[in-house]
């Protein structure tokens, strides 16, 4: 039951479920999910990057340019 506890929630926030959902149905606050499991979250990166380059809105690195 524990390991189930522990990997719903983490597939949940790899699959795009919303934190604040994710908190909710694991009883968590989404302060202690993120903690928790912040690290388990695999793969986000490339499409909000992907969509603020589009925007045009992605920061500068400093140094770069």
């Amino acid at each position: 039951m524990y390991d189930n506890r522990n990997t719903r929630p983490t597939k949940w926030l790899n699959d795009g479920i919303p934190p604040a959902q994710v908190a909710e149905w694991a009883g968590n606050s989404v302060a202690v999910l993120l903690a928790t499991y912040a690290r388990c979250i695999d793969g986000r990166l490339p499409d909000p990057k992907r969509r603020l380059e589009a925007a045009g809105d992605l920061p500068q690195m400093p140094g770069a340019g």
